[in-house]
């Protein structure tokens, strides 16, 4: 929660925030102390410690220009909204094609109320006998599933380093990443190449690969999960990797209205 020391008290605090975000809603390049001022209509010495509790919150980030942008927070808020209305209306026919072109089970997640796990909002089950089956709403750990390491790709270095030192990497199988380091350079190569992999590492013979799902703004706001056993993950790799790439695009394009940059 915020901080209630790091910014005045009173409804006259709270108008200062909404003023701020949605001065950066309108102006998705980021806005300066002066600018988030003058709209406010604050003084620097009053804003600023209420700048920087929403930024340790997530809520909004400073960039190396000192301007200050939404944070990751606000966009899984906003998700969270969207995932209870439009988005698996949106993403559904996707997961449909996903699996028609797979053959295995496919999964569209967010991150879940507290930001310390995944959860299933919608999916699509394959029709062979032996297939990955999963309930929706249901936690997932973040750093023993390619959906969970997708969304922790979407976290900015700061909130990624508390998450690491406050989180037990527990152990589900053999496989299971229980380093922070490993752990570390798998979300720097998830970042890189907008894939995630999981080998038995949340149950013993059933793989899954993800890629995210992002918003206009390009953060990462949802993943799809594709899963099933295995031997048949393995055996396919390069035809499900293309098919999961082309479905989280898809959905990409339908939620921000564009296809994500360097998309493959």
């Amino acid at each position: 929660m915020l901080d209630s020391r790091s910014m005045n008290k009173g409804p006259q605090s709270v108008g200062r925030v909404f003023s701020v975000l949605e001065y950066l809603v309108a102006n998705p390049d980021g806005a300066s102390l002066s600018e988030l001022a003058t709209f406010a209509d604050a003084p620097k010495t009053s804003l600023v410690g209420l700048l920087d509790a929403l930024v340790s919150e997530g809520c909004i980030r400073k960039d190396d220009s000192r301007r200050y942008l939404l944070g990751p927070r606000i966009f899984t808020l906003a998700m969270h909204a969207l995932a209870g209305r439009q988005l698996p209306d949106l993403a559904h026919p996707f997961l449909v094609e996903l699996v028609a072109s797979t053959g295995e089970t496919a999964v569209l997640g967010v991150l879940s109320a507290d930001g310390r796990h995944g959860v299933y909002i919608d999916k699509v089950e394959s029709s062979q006998d032996i297939r990955y089956a999963v309930e929706l709403g249901v936690l997932r750990d973040l750093h023993s599933t390619a959906l969970g390491k997708v969304l922790l790709a979407g976290f900015d270095e700061k909130r990624l380093e508390r998450f690491l030192a406050q989180t037990a990497l527990k152990q589900h199988t053999p496989a299971t990443i229980t380093s922070v380091d490993v752990l570390r350079e798998q979300i720097q190569k998830v970042r890189k190449d907008r894939l995630a992999s999981n080998w038995g590492e949340r149950v013993r013979d059933v793989n899954g690969l993800a890629a995210p799902v992002f918003s206009a703004a390009g953060n990462i706001i949802a993943g799809v999960l594709l899963a099933g056993p295995s031997q048949r993950i393995d055996e396919n790799r390069a035809l499900n990797e293309a098919a999961l790439r082309r479905c989280a695009a898809g959905i990409t394009e339908i939620v921000a209205g564009r296809v994500p940059d360097d998309s493959r």
